[in-house]
Parts: C-alpha cells; sequence; structure tokens
C-alpha cells in the first residue's frame, strides 16, 4: 500500500516540478484587438462571428488567453500541430506576420465567451466536478484546478488554456487526444499526458460536461 502511495504522490510532485520549471516571462507582449478584428473573416466560419462556435466539435475561442492562442496558431503555421479543418486556413496564416498573429489573438481574447449549459444529470455532474477539483488520488489524476483555476479560466502568465464554457465534443476529443499521446505539440503536452492517462471514457465525459456549464458566478 505504501508503494502505491509512493507511486502516486511522484505522479503529483512530477506534474507540479514540471509545470513549475517551464520558462514563464514576467511580462507578456499585448496584441491589437481593434486590428485583430479585421483578420479574422476567415476563422468565422468555424469558430463564430465572434469566437463563440456553434458546433459542439469546434473550440469556442472568445474569451481564450492571448498567449495560448499565440502559440496554438504559431504551431499549426509550423505543422508542429495538425487539424484537417485548420489546414484549409494554414496558407492564409502563413501570409500573416507574427503581430498580425498577435492581433487575432488579442481580439478574441477581448471578445466575450458565452456561458455553456451543462447537463443536469446528477451523477455526470458530481463525478466532473469531483475530477476537475479534487483530482481522484487513487488513481493519480490531479485536479484540474491547478492549472485552469477554479471557475476554469486558465492562467493567462502561463498560457493554460481557458476551458470554462468550451464546447463539450471538443473538450472529449482533446482529452482523448492528450490520453492517447496523439496531441504532443508544446512544453505543456507533457504535463496534459500524464494528467490524462488515467481518465477513463466516463471520466472525459463527465470533466467534458462540467467544464462546459463551469463560469465564475
Amino acid at each position: 500500500m505504501q508503494k502505491i502511495l509512493l507511486a502516486i504522490s511522484l505522479v503529483f510532485i512530477g506534474i507540479n516540478s514540471y509545470a513549475a520549471e517551464l520558462n514563464i516571462p514576467n511580462e507578456l507582449k499585448t496584441g491589437n484587438a481593434s486590428n485583430g478584428s479585421s483578420l479574422v473573416a476567415t476563422c468565422a466560419a468555424c469558430h463564430g462571428n465572434d469566437g463563440n462556435s456553434i458546433n459542439a466539435d469546434w473550440p469556442s475561442l472568445a474569451g481564450q488567453n492571448q498567449k495560448y492562442l499565440y502559440n496554438q496558431l504559431n504551431y499549426f503555421i509550423s505543422g508542429a500541430r495538425e487539424n484537417a479543418l485548420m489546414m484549409s486556413v494554414i496558407p492564409y496564416l502563413k501570409s500573416l506576420s507574427s503581430n498580425d498573429l498577435l492581433d487575432i489573438a488579442a481580439y478574441y481574447a477581448d471578445s466575450s465567451a458565452s456561458v455553456g449549459q451543462a447537463d443536469s444529470n446528477p451523477e455526470l455532474l458530481s463525478l466532473g466536478e469531483s475530477l476537475y477539483r479534487a483530482g481522484d488520488l487513487s488513481r493519480g489524476i490531479p485536479a484540474c484546478t491547478a492549472c485552469h483555476s477554479i471557475y476554469g479560466e486558465g492562467n493567462i502568465q502561463a498560457g493554460f488554456p481557458k476551458i470554462a464554457g468550451q464546447q463539450k465534443g471538443y473538450l472529449v476529443s482533446t482529452l482523448k487526444e492528450y490520453r492517447s499521446q496523439i496531441r504532443d505539440t508544446g512544453n505543456y503536452s507533457i504535463v496534459m499526458q500524464q494528467a490524462s492517462a488515467n481518465l477513463k471514457d466516463e471520466d472525459i465525459e463527465a470533466l467534458a460536461n462540467y467544464m462546459h456549464g463551469l463560469y465564475r458566478k
């Protein structure tokens, strides 16, 4: 029993230590949201005119933190991150300057995010809330609040994404991609791979449902 508890403790320590060692700048360069608003017409088809996606499988970008969005845009441009739906806009993104990309990120960061409606199934909500807020020590699953905050607002300075109100289908597919290590782009992917490694499908469904309806009251 002591060996099991030690192994679980090392999982948590490893995730926290890795996150703590990442080079996080003290200041963030801020883009021009006004200019960004003139550059996102191509993005609207999937992500909505105001960044709030109407498709459960496509991510909403409204209210997402600027650093995370900027990094993801660059991952797509470099080919480090791939997505079939994003392939059509890569040529356009490659035509933009780094400042333009930062302006797009700033535009979405400044946009108001809509609040999702979680499934009110008591058991589903209970499991989702428990895993999100406390994790499951017995299975080596850390609490999501460590990186994404109590209300799912993420961490602007570190670039941890906001997940409150995010589309359920996208959350499910993303967690499964991290669990299978298909998604491995960027320094933080290692943290997410470890955090999701022991999640069952029902855990992921519950977490996605809870996060979709999560907001600061």
